[in-house]
């Protein structure tokens, strides 16, 4: 799909990609025609439920342990008003307002597929809210990953019925002074809707939608800053051809391998060592591939997880047709729980070989490289503490890796006697992203310092554009100076994606390629 045009909810396929662009207002979302008659159908089959008395999960009863107490007729619609205020129960700091947009944007697109009974007139006042940027605050703690993301969603749609609070234009309002500047009221929910709105997997998927997206940055920084490290401390070229990865060809390691390959391209530093006597390096050069590679087969697996959530029904009952109403489990988190665990792994493992790099350069083991990457040591410390630094945010990753999806406690009475975690496991794993985004800060600069002792030799064209830039940010040090100015300077070209820029604009300008035979599969789109 061309998502140049406008992305139609319900009917187009969304992923991460997509979703991002929506929410950063590159790409304008709007229900279908097609999905709009869905959606009235399925409310219809809703209504007739409430008129012919049956009991249905949800529309006329209560909800978990109170699901065989029946509500009237004339009790179905406060009892979905009440749903939204008895389980806004969230605690903590509250999310970014683009998770929270997320969220919004995910659950449109859930909703319109035309199984939830859902409103039309409630879809659009989302709709506003999302094309107006005026996004609900939302607590980051609650939810345990099943029944759905029952407490943030509650707080995320509180303002629909005229309660909570609403970050719009810089400001972070109440939903009363938000009705007053805007002109909107309070939306009256029918049967079913209500819990439409809270049970479903958005909080998790949004959260995951953003580790995709910055897990995906960091594994092509680390790819790119590693080649830097392997050519400032001159190691070998070997470990990369095609011809050794041909033999144990996991997609991630064939791809991470290539790259670096592509990145050492005509490079003067790697010719100056070709026949030098070390005969191997250690594993933190040595084996980019295999862990930068498996991290890759780790991220590609959450895309591809994600890809089935995000285009999934998960709130519950589902309503399938007039005859077919299915109280089920879609609501649970765990396929996509036990992925972000594994994603999170995976994040902390990239942050783990980089400390090592870093670790690697300061020992003055490779010719012409000076211990601690400073000539006059001694009364300067040169760059040690750096590395104390990325320990430190390793090793806080190392503790965030615990499998919050390995742990469940019953809620509801013992209704809800497994639960998923994935909530929690989807704020950890972004926690632990961005720490590695530090420790690859780190080792930018360190394998900047590194490559001025290969001059007068030059490296390929990338990899020096790469350096020109980050001296244009950083300059050369040769004595000691307060190095966390420089750290957060390194700090924003990795969250800026500044040297992918470099890459891209360099590739463009030189008519080369970075591709691999799986590059389309690490791609977001």
């Amino acid at each position: 799909m061309d998502i140049s045009k406008n992305f139609l909810f319900g009917e187009h396929y969304l992923t991460a990609g997509i979703a991002l662009a929506i929410c950063r207002g590159e790409v304008q979302g709007e229900i279908s025609g097609e999905a709009r008659k869905n959606i009235r159908a399925n409310r219809q089959i809703v209504e007739n439920i409430v008129e012919q008395g049956e009991a249905v999960y949800g529309i006329n009863t209560g909800f978990g342990p109170l699901c065989t107490t029946k509500i009237s007729k004339a009790e179905t619609k406060i009892l979905q008003t009440n749903i939204l205020k008895s389980h806004s129960v969230g605690v903590g700091e509250p999310i970014a307002s683009e998770i929270a947009k997320l969220m919004l944007i995910l659950k449109v697109h859930s909703l319109s597929k035309g199984h939830s009974g859902i409103a039309e007139t409630t879809l659009d006042r989302i709709l506003w809210h999302i094309t107006n940027d005026a996004i609900p605050v939302v607590p980051s703690q609650g939810s345990v990953g099943a029944s759905g993301d029952l407490a943030p969603l509650s707080h995320l749609f509180l303002p629909l019925i005229g309660l909570g609070k609403v970050n719009y234009k810089g400001e972070t309002i109440t939903t009363e002074e938000f009705f007053n500047k805007t002109g909107l009221g309070t939306l009256e929910l029918g049967p079913k809707e209500g819990l439409a709105l809270i049970n479903g997997t958005q909080f998790i998927a949004a959260h995951a939608v953003k580790v995709v997206d910055k897990l995906q940055s960091c594994l092509n920084q680390a790819d790119i800053i590693g080649a830097m490290m392997i050519e400032g401390l001159q190691g070998s070229i070997k470990p990369f051809y095609d011809e050794l990865h041909a033999l144990r060809p996991f997609k991630g390691n064939v791809h991470v391998a290539s790259r670096v390959k592509s990145l050492l391209k005509g490079s003067e530093i790697m010719e100056d060592h070709v026949d030098c006597e070390r005969v191997q390096d250690p594993y933190s050069l040595r084996c980019i591939p295999q862990v930068h590679g498996a991290s890759r087969n780790a991220w590609l697996h959450l895309k591809e997880l994600l890809e089935i959530e995000l285009n999934s029904v998960t709130d519950n009952p589902i309503i399938i047709n007039e005859e077919l109403t299915i109280s089920g489990g879609s609501f649970h988190g765990q396929p996509l729980a036990m992925a972000l665990d594994y994603a999170c792994l995976a994040a902390s493992e990239i942050g783990n070989i980089s400390d090592r790099r870093i670790y690697l350069a300061l020992e003055g083991n490779s010719p012409g490289v000076p211990k601690l990457l400073m000539e006059d040591t001694g009364i300067n410390s040169g760059y040690m503490i750096l590395q104390y630094t990325t320990a430190a945010l390793a090793s806080e990753n190392k503790g965030l890796c615990f499998p919050s999806s390995a742990d469940s406690i019953p809620t509801s009475l013992g209704q809800e006697d497994h639960v998923s975690m994935g909530s929690i496991g989807g704020r950890k794993a972004l926690q632990v992203i961005e720490n590695v985004e530090k420790i690859l800060a780190i080792e930018l600069l360190t394998a900047s310092q590194a490559f001025e002792f290969r001059k007068p030799l030059k490296s390929g064209i990338l990899l020096d554009m790469v350096h020109q830039k980050v001296r244009s940010k950083v300059s050369f040090a040769d004595k000691d100076r307060v190095f966390s100015d420089d750290i957060e300077l390194g700090l924003q070209m990795i969250k800026q994606g500044t040297i992918l820029q470099v890459i891209s604009e360099t590739l463009a300008k030189e008519e080369l390629s970075l591709s691999t035979p799986f590059s389309h599969e690490f791609e977001v789109y």
